[in-house]
């Protein structure tokens, strides 16, 4: 288990601020182009043009006070606990899939009421699951390090949560949890033969979901020609393009888009950067891309820092989220370009929804925690867990 002594000189060591820098530009960047892209569509539907931007200022408190909260919890604690929290993870997959319990919307099943609050599960689900990969990890070093099964059964675990994920529907989701576990489990030692092994398993496996559904395969190959059904399976990615490509080199001027007044669905959710592109262009894009790539990047150093201090739950930790933020965001911003599948991934930390914000927030809050707990150890090795 992680050393339970007490953090020297917490009360003098600041957050890492690159990291918390660029979150914060990218939540503030996220507000203002939720308060763009639904502006009309706020007006028309509620009465309140800054409907969705409110709400979603308010899910932004809500995400930075769990942040801090998670921030203060002791990696150790996680730690003891993952196998509980593997276990909520999988009942809450569960639970929504319930008639009567979860909600339709746009025919997925993915949502659960609670009170004002509409929680998607599949974002506090996959959270819980990664830190379970990672205590696995360190559990299981030596097996993960000499024997198939010490890759096998954490994929099987992850593979049931992909299941579950797949019956609601949500594809995206599914791929990144999957992706992100197979890292995690590379970065943690596994075999290259048992890593390459599993991929193919993965890869046949989604390509046999993909071929036994016909309406499944038709939105994976979809985005291949979608001027050929322009009206139809197209619409949505055609319209993104058209945005896209009218913002230019500058962008037409925030707040000035012309494919967000109801001609591109989801424009503050699934399609807000499509929106972004066309009000601040290229360069908008690519200063949107650098800040991802700034947080992916950083998440890494911390979990390189925590490995070589000995802090093996904590770099697993860090290295896995700051890959599941990265790869989501890029899957979002391919989506939106044509250069991916639609897949119903938000935008991390910028589309408009409760659960994605908070549990985004939350997972900053735990890599910001990695780094506060490896800077402070004084290179104190890291204690064994007990199965």
């Amino acid at each position: 288990m992680t050393d339970a002594r007490p953090i020297a000189g917490r009360h003098t060591l600041a957050p890492d601020r690159v990291l918390w820098v660029t979150a914060a530009l990218v939540l503030a960047l996220g507000l203002v182009m939720v308060a763009s892209a639904s502006i009309t569509l706020a007006d028309k539907t509620t009465g309140n043009p800054f409907y969705f931007f409110e709400r979603q200022f308010v899910y932004a408190g809500m995400g930075l006070v769990v942040a801090g909260v998670v921030y203060h919890v002791p990696l150790s604690w996680w730690l003891r606990g993952n196998f509980p929290l593997l276990m909520l993870a999988l009942v809450m997959l569960a639970v929504v899939l319930i008639p009567g319990i979860g909600r339709y919307v746009n025919g997925s099943v993915r949502w659960i009421d609670l009170g004002p609050f509409r929680l998607q599960v599949s974002e506090p689900a996959r959270l819980l699951i990664l830190i379970y990969i990672a205590g696995y990890v360190v559990r299981r070093q030596a097996e993960l390090a000499e024997r198939f099964s010490g890759s096998l059964k954490p994929m099987l675990l992850v593979g049931l949560a992909a299941l579950l994920l797949l019956m609601e529907p949500d594809f995206g989701a599914a791929m990144v949890l999957v992706v992100t576990t197979m890292a995690m489990l590379f970065f943690g030692g596994a075999r290259l033969r048992d890593f390459t092994g599993l991929a193919v398993l993965g890869v046949l496996g989604f390509v046999a979901l993909a071929v036994a559904s016909p309406y499944r395969l038709e939105r994976l190959t979809g985005f291949l020609h979608p001027w050929s059904h322009p009206f139809d399976s197209g619409f949505q990615l055609t319209n993104s393009l058209i945005a896209i490509g009218r913002g230019g080199f500058f962008g037409v001027g925030l707040g000035e888009s012309v494919q967000k007044l109801f001609y591109l669905p989801e424009a503050h959710t699934d399609f807000l950067f499509a929106v972004l592109a066309e009000e601040l262009g290229l360069l908008g894009c690519v200063a949107v891309i650098a800040l991802y790539f700034i947080l992916t990047w950083r998440a890494v150093v911390i979990a390189r820092r925590a490995a070589r201090a000995g802090q093996l739950f904590g770099a697993q930790l860090a290295f896995g989220l700051g890959l599941w933020v990265g790869l989501q965001a890029f899957i979002n911003i391919g989506v939106n370009m044509g250069a991916l599948p639609t897949k119903g991934l938000t935008l991390p930390l910028m589309s408009y929804g409760g659960s994605s914000l908070i549990v985004i927030c939350a997972a900053i809050g735990l890599i910001l925690r990695v780094n506060l707990e490896t800077r402070s150890s004084h290179n104190w090795p890291e204690r064994g867990v007990a199965t």
